[in-house]
């Protein structure tokens, strides 16, 4: 089938989902820079970070529950407006507590409109297309949160007119689902979390997914109020922010590679103490000019991202093909968890110790990811190369929903499994009958 035939029905919801990252990531460096303008300290600048990471977690279990009530599109318009509203509110109440409530409230509001966008995309795709389908929205993503951190520089984060540019892009992300003419898809599943199960299933697998979102957290929150202290100016701020998501994407090819070979536990023992080599070179960074620290940055983003796919593809090395969405998306919460932790542990560490806290974090975090993950491998024997599955980019995952697992190519067996499992239930009970 032609790419233009799979990709035009779905284009609406491609560029409502750029919209909405373009938003996402101009918000993320927004609001800690001019927190970090308004001389607040980084401790409440932290509590924004955890105030979205719990709200963005609560409405991956809570919008699929209001879809079902009020529809994908009427849901969909009403999420986007508060994202809108939440923004412009910060713009005028410029105060630390109302804006941990804001930023809350956006976590909540993406969260319930990555679900739904995702749930309609993954209405849209064969099993053909799928791969398909999945790398093009990687793009869309990634490219989205890129083009929306480099429209800070446009602005002075001291007025109010980027606020308004953010509620802009959000507001435009609700024009080309609102006007699809794409069907509107089944009700979402709900995500139930078996922490029982996913740690029998892989322990490593769970602690990398924890520390990924402790970095993650921590970084995407932080990293801007760093850039502040050590002197940057907005571009080189986002520029940071663009570099490390840029080494994200480079080392995912590499290190999935090498997970594909060995025993994908080395690979996050080699992921670690290259995170910890990057976060001792950052400890040294200040003074050292702009470049120096973009370096670090994209060494740091190396790791920051590949590890949550890698640990991912090691828990679905050891579980049932059918179990891959319950797996992928139980860990997806348990990242989430992670993300409520990192920013509030960096800003702690960032009060006593400056900028340099924020590089000791990552270096504990990374340091304890290599341990270890180096410690199991004398707990467990790996898997057989042949029973492995290969690994697969995955998208940001700070930026994921357990809906997102659906969309991964390896989904398309456990989908198709856990469907003759249903038909030949229901062809049961019917006989019965």
């Amino acid at each position: 089938m032609p790419m233009s035939r799979t990709l035009l029905p779905i284009f609406a919801l491609l560029l409502s989902t750029y919209f909405l990252m373009a938003g996402a990531g101009l918000q993320g460096i927004l609001l800690p820079v001019r927190g970090s303008i308004e001389g607040w300290s980084p401790y409440q600048i932290g509590w924004m970070g955890t105030g979205y990471a719990v709200a963005f977690t609560v409405g991956c279990l809570v919008v699929p529950r209001m879809v079902r009530q009020a529809g994908h599109v009427r849901t969909f318009a009403s999420l986007a407006a508060l994202l809108a509203i939440g923004i412009l509110l910060a713009g005028i109440i410029v105060h630390p507590l109302a804006w941990i409530l804001f930023r809350a409230l956006s976590g909540f509001c993406l969260a319930g409109c990555y679900t739904i966008v995702e749930s309609w995309l993954n209405e849209r795709v064969t099993n053909e297309s799928r791969g398909l389908v999945f790398s093009v929205y990687m793009v869309v993503t990634m490219a989205g949160m890129m083009a929306g951190q480099y429209v800070m520089p446009l602005a002075r984060p001291e007025v109010e007119l980027p606020f308004m540019l953010c509620a802009i892009l959000f507001a435009l992300a609700v024009i080309p689902t609102a006007l699809s003419r794409a069907q509107t898809p089944a009700p979402i599943a709900t995500v139930k979390l078996d922490i029982g199960m996913l740690r029998r299933n892989s322990p490593v697998a769970v602690a990398g997914v924890v520390l990924s979102g402790v970095l993650s957290g921590a970084w995407g929150n932080m990293a801007p109020v760093l850039g502040r202290e050590v002197g940057l100016t907005t571009t080189q701020i986002a520029t940071l922010l663009v570099v490390t998501m840029a080494g994200g994407i480079v080392f995912q090819i590499p290190l999935g590679r090498m997970s594909d070979r060995m025993d994908r536990r080395y690979v996050l023992t080699a992921a670690g103490l290259l995170g910890l080599a990057g976060a001792i070179a950052g400890t040294m960074a200040e003074g050292r000019g702009a470049l120096f620290l973009f370096g670090v940055a994209f060494v740091l983003g190396g790791i920051i991202y590949p590890i949550y796919s890698i640990a991912v593809a090691h828990a679905n090395d050891h579980a049932r093909s059918q179990d891959f969405v319950k797996v992928a998306g139980g860990l997806l919460i348990l990242y989430g968890f992670g993300t409520m932790g990192g920013p509030l542990l960096a800003a702690e560490l960032m009060e006593r110790g400056g900028p340099a806290g924020l590089f000791q974090l990552m270096g504990v975090a990374s340091g304890v990811l290599a341990l270890y993950a180096f410690y199991r491998t004398f707990r467990r024997q790996a898997p057989p190369a042949e029973a492995r599955a290969d690994f697969k980019v995955a998208p940001l995952a700070k930026e994921q929903t357990p809906t997102s697992a659906t969309l991964d190519p390896r989904a398309a067996d456990a989908l198709a499994e856990n469907e003759a499992a249903a038909a030949s239930e229901a062809e049961a009970v019917r006989q019965l009958a």
